[in-house]
């Protein structure tokens, strides 16, 4: 008994060190495919999160704590043997310093995500070279999630996982599929890392990392100070307006931020720059504007 409790904690030591950097929730919703087997759904709900959350994504050595809270909810629109038709949701946040309060990431969606897929399919990845719509569009998420998430910690920290997530884009463009290519106009696969990667739009990146690492991880330290440096985040979001076309990245932006921001700005205590504040975010984001009225 003796050496088997060392065997566990040996083991347990060792899945502690090299603990993968996600905590993925996986949901397959198939509510409006009717008259066909669900298990091929069920079977790929659980194949995807044993992929996800069990590959070792990055070289860090990632404690169990520190593993990433993101979701991935999957709705089938269509079906037609193999062949499925759906969009993909994609959220993630990650904690603020000294507090149990998670702040959200990314709240994107995906409309155009078509995949085959035959039950207990392996699900393996070639970076170089494009084998599946399914898990190319998997593993590009999968790195937007992981260099969004370190651009929080370390200005431009994300750049070597939003590479990665550029080379799944550049591989699958040899399927010709619309999401991957560069369709003016189009908000898709393409555009959102291009965006992420241009130096003329780099000023979404630095303003994600002044918002969480000198606003949000100050906010148990210095209120006030936090409240300045989130406010000065969110107003040079402005300089990208009119730069990108259709402003991908500020609705990037404020779909996973809008709420947040509301509520950090409506306790009655104001900054200076408030009233700039409501002015740029009502000209940059006009789709909240319900939600801005409750700034005070």
């Amino acid at each position: 008994m003796r050496n088997f409790l060392i065997l566990f904690v040996f083991l347990f030591s060792i899945l502690s060190v090299n603990s993968q950097e996600l905590n993925c929730l996986v949901n397959i919703n198939f509510n409006q495919v009717q008259g066909s087997n669900t298990q091929v759904f069920k079977t790929l709900q659980t194949a995807l999160t044993e992929f996800i959350n069990q590959t070792k994504w990055t070289n860090r050595e990632v404690k169990p704590e520190e593993r990433i809270n993101c979701a991935m909810n999957i709705i089938i629109t269509s079906r037609n043997d193999n062949s499925f038709e759906a969009t993909l949701q994609i959220q993630s946040t990650r904690p603020v310093y000294g507090a149990t309060y998670e702040t959200p990431l990314l709240n994107l969606k995906d409309n155009d995500f078509n995949f085959r897929y035959n039950e207990f399919d392996p699900l393996i990845y070639n970076r170089n070279s494009f084998d599946s719509n399914l898990i190319s569009t998997i593993v590009f998420y999968v790195n937007i999630i992981l260099g969004v998430d370190a651009d929080t910690f370390k200005l431009k920290g994300g750049e070597t996982y939003l590479k990665e997530a550029q080379n799944a884009m550049l591989q699958a463009q040899q399927s010709g599929l619309a999401s991957w290519q560069n369709v003016v106009g189009k908000q898709n696969r393409f555009l959102l890392i291009d965006n992420l990667l241009s130096p003329k739009l780099s000023m979404y990146r630095t303003a994600m990392y002044n918002y969480h690492r000198r606003g949000l991880d100050e906010f148990v330290r210095n209120k006030n100070v936090a409240k300045q440096a989130i406010e000065d985040a969110v107003i040079s979001m402005e300089t990208l307006f009119n730069k990108t076309v259709g402003n991908y990245l500020i609705r990037l932006f404020f779909d996973a931020k809008a709420d947040e921001i509301v509520k950090l700005y409506s306790d009655g205590s104001n900054t200076k720059n408030q009233n700039k504040l409501v002015q740029t975010v009502r000209r940059i984001s006009p789709n909240n504007n319900t939600k801005w009225k409750e700034i005070k």
